[in-house]
């Protein structure tokens, strides 16, 4: 029963389970639920929301990749984009579709190139702690480009 929540979870209700490309379907998957969020409860419950996904993810990624018996990163783990994808989001005072897509956009490029801390927590932090962390600092990366578009288009003037 606890490998199945943990499965649940970790690939974020399945959704890491879609071919091809799980990692983009697990961070779209995220964008609904992260509007939702933002909507019920603004942007500081995104931010409750992206820290107790961590806290979860770390757990939840650790259990499925123990029975899986890997220290990989296994790709139906989506949990971590999840997370990381709700980073940029948070300078987004509600659903605005083209800060939504640059949001989409950026995490998945930095999340895929992996540049600096990116690729620095993907090879050198294990288990699910590395599964993790390259995506939180994706999503860091991404949420930098998210605010030069907000200032760009005078939202911060």
């Amino acid at each position: 029963m606890i490998h199945r929540l943990a499965t649940f979870l970790a690939t974020f209700g399945y959704s890491g389970f879609i071919r091809p490309a799980p990692g983009t379907w697990g961070s779209l998957a995220a964008l609904p639920v992260g509007w939702l969020i933002i909507w019920l409860g603004g942007t500081v419950a995104l931010a409750v929301a992206i820290v107790a996904t961590f806290v979860i993810g770390l757990w939840a990624a650790r259990v499925h990749m123990h029975s899986r018996q890997t220290m990989h990163d296994p790709s139906e783990i989506v949990i971590d984009e999840v997370a990381g994808q709700w980073i940029p989001l948070l300078p987004l005072a509600g659903f605005d579709p083209l800060g939504f897509a640059v949001a989409f956009v950026t995490f998945r490029l930095f999340d895929i190139w992996k540049p600096g801390p990116v690729g620095w927590a993907d090879k050198r932090l294990k288990g699910a702690l590395g599964v993790m962390v390259d995506d939180i600092f994706a999503g860091i990366f991404a949420g930098l480009c998210v605010l030069l578009l907000q200032y760009a288009r005078g939202a911060f003037a």
